[in-house]
């Protein structure tokens, strides 16, 4: 299961393993980053954009049982949750963004589970994710009137773009359940009258 801190180590994977791919001829340029809304307005001139838009509960798992550590110490149940992301290539003509955008779709497609080996060689902390834990990335519809909403904040900068979710994000409390003995005797005042002071 993943730290606290695997959703930023997962938006810096994707654009880094976009990076290390990149054809150099065509797109030596191209610059690949974390956006927010507000980079929205005033966008880089070349490379790809990974926004995160929305965080919602994992659509597959929910209701996870806690998790038991290697020592047997019980913690509460991992957070499941899906991330959805834009993709937006920027270039300075329409034909130079569209190839970035096609090559930036049909890379991810080609890599659509990111192993914890990728992950963990981005974020500030080694092991943000477990040994054996992957993460889906997958081509996301997002519909006409969704996208109107996200783009809003920067409507004349609207761009073509790809939606993806990933899924299977897992964030793993630290937080240990501790158990107790069951109760053994309980002790009721029935029949007592209480005399007001």
């Amino acid at each position: 299961m993943a730290g606290p801190y695997a959703i930023a180590a997962i938006g810096k994977a994707i654009l880094s393993m976009l990076a290390a791919a990149v054809p150099k001829p065509e797109f030596a340029g191209a610059a690949f980053e974390l956006y927010q809304s507000k980079n929205l307005q005033s966008p880089m001139e070349e490379g790809i954009a990974l926004y995160l838009h929305r965080v919602t509960p994992g659509s597959v798992v929910r209701n996870l049982p806690p998790r038991v550590g290697l020592d047997g110490r019980r913690y509460r149940p991992s957070m499941p949750l899906d991330l959805h992301y834009l993709l937006v290539a920027w270039a300075r003509d329409a034909f130079k963004q569209q190839r970035l955008l096609g090559w930036a779709m049909r890379t991810i497609e080609d890599t659509p589970l990111l192993h914890a080996s990728l992950l963990n060689q981005y974020g500030p902390e080694p092991d943000i994710f477990g040994e054996g834990e992957a993460i889906d990335v997958l081509l996301e519809n997002v519909s006409i009137q969704d996208m109107n909403v996200i783009w809003d904040t920067a409507k004349p900068q609207m761009q073509p773009c790809a939606a993806y979710i990933v899924r299977n994000v897992s964030l793993e409390s630290q937080l240990e359940m501790f158990e107790y003995d069951p109760v053994q005797t309980r002790v009721f005042d029935m029949g007592k009258v209480s005399v007001p002071a």
